[in-house]
């Protein structure tokens, strides 16, 4: 792997037109080899000068469901004024036959979510890439009420604005105490309508008090959206869907990027 490149730093000058948000999320689609496989959603989170595309770990492996891609591609801009103007960028999931992203677990078990790091490198000069920090991490759960207006940002069904090559947003709720492990488990629960394709989306909420480190993204980090919670004995005919989603404490974030010997 190359090094690290520390003089990256993600443009700072998005178009007033567009929030920064919709700049830091892009569109993850799954390769097993040249055939495509599934849509799905990620966001950057930028850590100590290297860079990582965020998702859920099912869209990179689901041992269930024998989903097993070899690459992914994400769409990336190229033009912050001519927001028409995209890339793809193809990222390999496998080295030497073993994985090139990384996982983790808790006392919980394992965590749906995953980091692959981006070559910076490799990245095109133009690419116009917003990212997360540790600064944007939602660590005070006391400063989440229950009333909170949350955002989800991902490509539900793939669905997105094809022309500007950008995503779309859903409004979500807490549905659970944030800060408290729903049934032990290290995610929340929001309330939103979701779909397939939004797995890797990140939950965010408006930074109402941004400092220097946030001004430029000025939205906080909650979680990592991955899937639709339900009722196994629901009846599927008289009881609609409880349209509860999990989403991942973001803060995991901090453990899959430590720096690695």
């Amino acid at each position: 792997m190359n090094p690290p490149d520390a003089s990256f730093v993600p443009p700072l000058d998005p178009p007033a037109t567009v929030d920064p948000l919709f700049l830091a999320a892009p569109r993850v689609s799954t390769y097993f080899g040249s055939q495509p496989l599934t849509n799905a959603s990620g966001f950057f989170f930028q850590r100590d000068g290297r860079l990582y595309l965020v998702t859920s770990r099912h869209v990179l492996i689901d041992e269930a469901t024998q989903h097993r891609p070899d690459r992914l591609q994400i769409e990336l801009h190229l033009d912050a004024a001519n927001l028409t103007r995209s890339t793809g960028f193809s990222m390999l999931l496998y080295a030497n036959g073993e994985p090139v992203w990384h996982q983790g677990r808790d006392s919980g078990g394992e965590i749906d979510v995953a980091v692959l790091e981006v070559d910076c490198g490799q990245l095109p000069a133009e690419a116009k890439v917003h990212a997360f920090t540790p600064a944007h991490l939602q660590t005070a759960f006391a400063s989440v009420p229950v009333d909170a207006s949350l955002l989800v940002v991902g490509f539900p069904l793939g669905f997105h604005d094809t022309l500007h090559h950008l995503p779309v947003v859903r409004q979500a709720a807490i549905a659970s105490p944030y800060g408290i492990r729903f049934q032990g488990k290290g995610f929340f629960l929001t309330d939103a309508r979701t779909h397939r394709g939004t797995s890797g989306a990140a939950v965010v909420m408006r930074d109402t008090a941004p400092t220097a480190a946030t001004a430029t993204l000025p939205w906080r980090l909650l979680g990592v959206h991955s899937a639709r919670m339900d009722m196994g004995n629901r009846d599927l005919v008289l009881d609609e869907s409880l349209g509860l989603n999990c989403a991942w404490y973001a803060d995991i974030l901090m453990t899959l990027t430590e720096p690695r010997p």
